[in-house]
């Protein structure tokens, strides 16, 4: 009999995330019990810590495990977990635990109702809680959400939050040409520009300092700018 394939595809792509991968495995486990379906897609990017001895001692709670030699970055871990994936929808989860895999469930509901195109989780609408964001990064977003929502006629609150919700139909994975932070906002083009259905779902944020290891800073802003604009118009 032939496997039915996953409605949803959840990637997790991790570098030197020790301290919190088996807890975001086993939140999507406990997630799973109560009935939802999807795929757990690890992406492990040359971590240097004990993350690869804890993915390779927990492998029953991940469907699938790719390991990069060298750390490569995020975006391209993403794309190599697209090219594996295969639910209908892709959700992208970081491994540093500042979303929480709770507010899935949000997400799984409206994908049932209303079948979207893509699905933002924002930090900024009726959330439960919100860690105080650094003051320069929260700026950042409110510019970059502000000229993405002039440019492609939207009303997002908060596209790079790291939770995204698209149909996975509408991303040419080859198509793809950035790997670094900006590449959320090349995804986020390309799935508005072929895309109709929009949505945006309350989530909640417990951000980590650069202390705790945060890794995305304000000067990662201008690029992700520039491919908003290449995104329309080149």
């Amino acid at each position: 009999m032939e496997k039915t394939k996953p409605q949803i595809s959840i990637l997790v792509p991790v570098f030197n995330e020790e301290k919190t991968i088996l807890k975001i495995l086993k939140k999507l486990s406990d997630i799973r019990k109560r009935g939802y379906s999807f795929e757990i897609i690890v992406i492990n990017d040359g971590s240097k810590d004990n993350t690869s001895k804890i993915l390779s001692e927990n492998s029953a709670l991940i469907d699938k495990c790719i390991n990069n030699e060298t750390n490569f970055g995020k975006g391209y871990s993403v794309k190599k977990g697209l090219e594996i994936s295969e639910g209908k929808y892709v959700i992208f989860q970081d491994g540093d635990l500042e979303y929480d895999p709770e507010d899935f469930i949000k997400f799984f509901k409206l994908l049932n109702k209303f079948e979207p195109d893509l699905i933002i989780g924002s930090r900024f609408i009726y959330a439960e809680y919100t860690r105080s964001h650094y003051f320069l990064n929260k700026i950042g977003n409110k510019i970059i959400t502000f000229l993405f929502n002039i440019i492609y006629n939207t009303t997002f609150t908060d596209i790079y939050s790291c939770y995204a919700c698209f149909k996975k139909e509408l991303l040419n994975n080859q198509s793809l040409k950035t790997v670094g932070f900006e590449q959320q906002a090349e995804i986020l083009c390309k799935i508005v520009k072929k895309g109709k259905k929009f949505y945006e779902v309350p989530i909640n944020y417990n951000g980590r300092s650069h202390e705790e290891g945060k890794k995305i800073k304000f000067y990662h802003i201008l690029p992700v700018i520039i491919q908003i604009f290449k995104g329309k118009f080149f």
